[in-house]
């Protein structure tokens, strides 16, 4: 089984706490600036705000949803662009400029009607620790602040915006036994997936 071998290899550095975690996981939540993009902000002269996202992160929440796992973001920023790429990769939700994101995840748990261990999160800064410190799975790219790791059950090897998002993905299909399958169906032969 090439595939398992590569996965496994992949992420042998990564605890089995963390994949006992990530086995219970309904639900991913994540900040976009510093997670899903590096934090960089651009403007132009017209005030047009302007963003570099890893595409590799955005074709993960595909597979995430297609094996029934929910997926949202929580942004203490207000901006069109990062909406618009909430509404392209098809969240499931996505709360914009809030300021408390401890009681905008109270909200979603009852509103789905999750339990903290079911759910992981992604952030890098204090305005994430409200929800860092409850889930089941806290998750920070390499470059949180030094102060945010300490709350988080596992720190990524990438850097916001290079590819974090999609780690916490991969990790979490694979613990619910989800990755290798996907990766050996797009390996089949066209002949073998009819």
């Amino acid at each position: 089984m090439e595939a398992e071998k590569i996965i496994s290899t992949y992420f042998a550095n990564v605890p089995a706490e963390i994949f006992e975690r990530a086995a219970k996981i309904r639900l991913l939540i994540t900040d976009i600036d510093g997670v899903m993009t590096d934090g960089g902000i651009i403007y132009d002269n017209d005030e047009q705000e302007y963003k570099k996202y890893q595409v590799k992160d955005g074709l993960i929440v595909h597979h995430l949803r297609r094996n029934k796992l929910m997926v949202g973001a929580i942004t203490g920023r207000e901006s069109p662009v990062v909406v618009n790429r909430c509404e392209e990769l098809k969240f499931d939700f996505h709360y914009h400029g809030v300021k408390n994101k401890g009681k905008k995840f109270q909200e979603v748990l009852e509103t789905l009607e999750l339990e903290v261990g079911e759910v992981a999160y992604i952030g890098d800064d204090l305005i994430d620790l409200p929800i860092l410190a409850r889930v089941g799975l806290a998750l920070c790219p390499s470059d949180a602040l030094e102060y945010i790791k300490p709350y988080c059950h596992y720190v990524s090897r990438f850097a916001g915006g290079n590819g974090v998002f999609r780690e916490v993905g991969d990790l979490i299909l694979h613990a619910q036994g989800f990755l290798v399958p996907i990766i050996e169906k797009l390996t089949q032969k066209e002949d073998e997936q009819n």
